[in-house]
């Protein structure tokens, strides 16, 4: 379920004083119950996400035909990515964050772990559209229990990913996060913690 902004916002997140220049594009509730001490499990799942999972054939078509243009027209070549286009946000990490875990790599997303804390994770990833951050949290759920929190923050590429982002805002709303979504509560419901 899509949040509002304040329930990102309003949280004393680390990421706030490493991203404060990030735009927050979304925050959605992962429906992923659980226990105080289940955050790893959904980091690990996290990391070994693909968007060729997504279970809306829709959002996997949007998906393939997003990697074939960035193909195509060089948006994700290596010389758009973290640590060449931009520097990695690590760069900006407090000693404490830094000499602390990162998390697990991605087995098949093109993001790369900043931080991990018990209850936050931090990952991002860069192309020649954008500089974003995808910001996983585990949060009090209200009835005595916990949950995923998801949130997406962005720092567009210039005009170019400005509208690029504007562009796909639709997209993301209808036809990629919300099967997502389902689809990871699915899992977590299904499937045990590995």
């Amino acid at each position: 379920m899509k949040l509002p902004n304040t329930a990102h916002t309003s949280r004393p997140w680390r990421i706030h004083e490493i991203a404060p220049d990030f735009r927050l594009y979304d925050v959605w509730a992962l429906p992923t119950p659980g226990g105080p001490d289940d955050f790893p499990r959904l980091v690990q799942r996290t990391a070994g996400g693909d968007t060729a999972n997504n279970p809306s054939p829709i959002a996997r078509a949007l998906f393939a035909i997003r990697w074939k243009l960035g193909a195509l027209l060089g948006w994700d070549s290596a010389g758009t990515g973290v640590g060449s286009r931009v520097p990695t946000l690590r760069d900006r990490l407090p000693d404490d964050l830094r000499d602390g875990p990162s998390g697990p790599e991605f087995e098949r997303l093109p993001f790369r772990p900043v931080y991990l804390t018990n209850d936050e994770w931090a990952a991002e990833m860069a192309n020649s559209t954008v500089h974003a951050v995808m910001h996983m949290s585990w949060v009090p759920d209200g009835a005595g229990g916990h949950r995923g929190q998801m949130a997406v923050l962005v720092k567009p590429n210039g005009l170019f990913g400005r509208a690029y982002m504007a562009a796909i805002a639709p997209f993301r709303h209808v036809f990629v996060y919300p099967p997502l979504m389902r689809g990871i509560g699915e899992a977590w419901r299904t499937k045990p913690a590995a």
